[in-house]
């Protein structure tokens, strides 16, 4: 067979121990970068035609380090730029923990005999239905003998980030942005004798554009995309859930949220400017621990983004996703190997561009200022959140945040080993052709002889 060039022996080499995970040491991919035009590629005892498909025309980035050793125990163009979906939520998991404390501030108030003042904060687990307890609710209803007034910070984000697709907006990952959201802002459909909905305030804007038979209640919903109208039509499920237009035709921008507050509350509230010179008292909702495991367990795109804003709040009192972003990057990961192009919260932006050295840098951040206890509480090991796939027998051998969006996808994190070394890995495979499945399956067959070889 005749010699190829250097840059395809590289990837086709690299490819083989990906797929086939017959790396017999944990220097095979250092020293298969190193290789010279002269190799022979019979000499790997394969052929091309043995190779995944899909990882032909991919661009592929690894990076795993030994941390207490300082040790590089992979590295392939660890250096170079990837989309990272949604291991942005590592960046993010990292400034929430060292900025937001032990709880978030669900909102700040201040209050006499008549009246109360309440001062959002963008946090986002306030009416989410993935937070069963809500004391900022139950705080709000015992106000009931009082006036409220409702107030918001400065806030310059828009509804969604830059480099969002916007013909996703329908979609449950994608709900907007907004300074106190409720809901997870988004509706939720479901059939009980009628068509209902979750807020309530939204039953009046819907139609219903079919008629089930025999009982069959199965349904789509669809949403106009500048307004708060909402259409049932035939589809596949007993509920959906769609995100509402925070500022819509339909309840516009203040409107809708003091609308919603009102429906929920079912006592009147006022909108008001907001008074800078009167200190605010701070009432908590949820352990930060609690609300990041739920962001990475779920990747949950809403929570990421609001953080975030509540991160702005926190450290420049107004909410722009796009100064503090800035900040971050100026301050806390000044030292990140390569600069990164940081764009969001979550991920969704196609933006986004970071390195596996960078994530890397990240993780052993985490490790070396909050802890083991913390990273194996909010990162998933196998058969957990989006792990869940993950075979079984290496549970709490993994401890990673996978990342995935069309032909995208990566994996970051932690491995325990069988020699009990604790390494910090992040995997980057762009622009491949195929299933995902296939992908997911080959990096974890790589992981797995990672952990059982070192």
């Amino acid at each position: 067979m005749k010699k190829k060039t250097v840059v395809f022996i590289k990837l086709f080499l690299l490819i083989f121990i990906i797929i086939s995970s017959a790396c017999k040491t944990k220097k095979a991919i250092s020293r298969t970068v190193e290789l010279s035009s002269n190799v022979n590629v019979e000499a790997n005892k394969t052929t091309e035609t043995s190779l995944d498909s899909i990882f032909k025309n991919a661009h592929v980035g690894i990076y795993i380090v030994e941390p207490a050793t300082n040790t590089v125990v992979e590295s392939y163009q660890s250096n170079k730029s990837f989309l990272p979906s949604s291991n942005v939520k590592i960046a993010t998991c990292y400034a929430a923990l060292k900025y937001l404390g032990d709880s978030l501030v669900g909102l700040q108030y201040k209050e006499n005999d008549s009246t109360v003042n309440i001062l959002a904060t963008g946090d986002p687990t306030f009416l989410n239905k993935n937070f069963p307890q809500q004391p900022i609710l139950n705080w709000l209803q015992s106000k009931n003998q009082k006036k409220i007034f409702i107030q918001t910070p400065s806030y310059k984000a828009k509804p969604y980030g830059d480099g969002w697709s916007w013909d996703d907006y329908e979609a449950p990952f994608m709900a907007e942005r907004s300074a106190l959201p409720m809901y997870e802002n988004a509706v939720r459909f479901y059939y009980n004798q009628s068509y209902k909905t979750t807020p309530h305030l939204f039953e009046k804007n819907f139609g219903v554009q079919f008629e089930a038979s025999n009982g069959n209640y199965y349904f789509k919903v669809s949403r106009d995309l500048n307004d708060n109208t909402f259409n049932i039509n035939p589809g596949k499920k007993t509920v959906d859930e769609v995100p509402f237009a925070t500022f819509s035709n339909t309840i516009k921008g203040n409107n809708l949220l003091v609308n919603l507050l009102m429906d929920t509350l079912h006592q009147p509230i006022v909108f008001s400017s907001l008074n800078n010179n009167s200190s605010w008292k701070k009432l908590y909702s949820q352990s930060t621990i609690d609300v990041l495991q739920s962001m990475m367990y779920r990747s949950d795109n809403f929570i990421a983004e609001q953080l975030l804003l509540m991160l702005s709040n926190e450290k420049l009192r107004l909410m722009d996703d796009l100064i503090i972003i800035d900040s971050f990057l100026q301050n806390d990961f000044k030292d990140l190997p390569q600069q990164p192009r940081w764009v969001d919260g979550s991920g969704l932006s196609r933006y986004n561009l970071f390195s596996p050295e960078d994530l890397v840098t990240i993780l052993n951040k985490i490790n070396a200022e909050f802890g083991w206890g913390k990273i194996t509480t909010i990162f998933p090991t196998a058969t957990q959140g989006t792990l869940k796939y993950f075979n079984k027998d290496y549970r709490n051998k993994i401890f990673a945040k996978s990342g995935s969006m069309s032909n995208n996808y990566a994996l970051s994190g932690y491995l325990v080993t069988n020699l009990n070394k604790k390494l910090t890995f992040s995997i980057m495979v762009n622009n491949y052709v195929g299933s995902v499945s296939s992908i997911r399956n080959s990096v974890e067959q790589y992981l797995i002889n990672i952990i059982n070889t070192n």
